[in-house]
């Protein structure tokens, strides 16, 4: 198995009384897409800028292809496309221009390629940044960070502020340039935009790492989501019992949902001792899965 091209090791920031991040470790594999997913806050982008080098760590370390992102990161960013969450463009130059400054960075002829990305992504190269949306500067971003064909794609909040359908054309290219053997690691607040992209996650709290699970892990991991109502109200307390996770009944005591993880017969001999109406068993979203870890 080829080395991790991404390892963090106890890896800190602190500013003082403003939360940072604390002893963050996990490791992403060469070809794979990597989800890094938390609310806003979560210590995300904090995590990001100093893979990149813009952060120096209070504590621990980090490397992109076996190099210290803080000594190295000149010669990491060679084969690193970055998209920060915000981007600052000079606002004079035109779209083409400052795509071409890209280019020219990276010591790369990239017109055709550019020319391609701006098709598929509805992006006029011939007008002015300060001209364009917040949509279509974030479109100017990603077409930055694809330009050279890095080998490890990292962005930070990619689709914030694009139209739904751009969004598809974008997992689309995201789906291609992972075929093509380029790294993705992005981090989201959208977990249907992690769902469908990526092969594993890393899930943050208050800048902290709960846990890295694989998409299936996260999707199987034995949870079953229950709605049910019932001709007779439900005692307090009936779903007291070790598995069940975010309770909800109705003001009348005659209607529940929850979710459950553990086994099925233990729930099921529970049920059986209701006098049922009707009853739902699903497959929770992640979006659900996350916000039990956040409970």
């Amino acid at each position: 198995m080829s080395e991790p091209m991404i390892v963090l090791e106890g890896l800190t920031k602190s500013y003082g009384k403003h939360r940072g991040i604390e002893n963050i470790s996990f490791s992403v594999n060469s070809g794979e897409v990597f989800g890094f997913i938390g609310p806003n806050g979560a210590g995300k982008s904090t995590t990001i800028r100093t893979l990149m080098g813009l952060l120096k760590p209070t504590g621990g370390c980090a490397s992109i292809f076996g190099l210290d992102c803080g000594q190295y990161a000149a010669e990491i960013a060679k084969d690193v496309g970055y998209l920060p969450s915000e981007n600052c463009y000079y606002n004079d130059l035109k779209v083409r221009e400052m795509l071409q400054y890209t280019a020219d960075l990276y010591g790369m002829d990239c017109n055709s390629r550019m020319e391609e990305l701006a098709e598929r992504l509805n992006l006029d190269l011939s007008r002015k940044i300060q001209d364009l949306s917040l949509g279509n500067k974030k479109k100017v971003g990603i077409v930055s960070a694809l330009l050279p064909s890095p080998k490890l794609l990292i962005m930070d909040e990619p689709t914030s502020g694009l139209d739904p359908l751009i969004q598809q054309t974008f997992y689309e290219i995201l789906r291609e340039e992972n075929k093509r053997g380029m790294t993705v690691f992005l981090s989201s607040h959208v977990l249907s935009e992690v769902q469908k992209l990526c092969d594993r996650v890393a899930i943050l709290r208050e800048g902290k790492l709960i846990d890295v699970q694989s998409m299936e892990e996260l999707r199987g991991n034995g949870y079953k989501k229950i709605s049910l109502t019932t001709k007779e109200p439900i005692m307090k307390g009936f779903f007291s019992i070790p598995g069940v996770a975010n309770l909800k009944q109705g003001q009348e005591c005659t209607s529940a949902s929850f979710m459950f993880s553990g086994n099925t017969m233990t729930i099921m001999d529970k049920l059986h001792q209701l006098k049922l109406e009707d009853i739902f068993i699903e497959e929770p979203s992640l979006e659900e899965i996350f916000l039990h870890y956040y409970e």
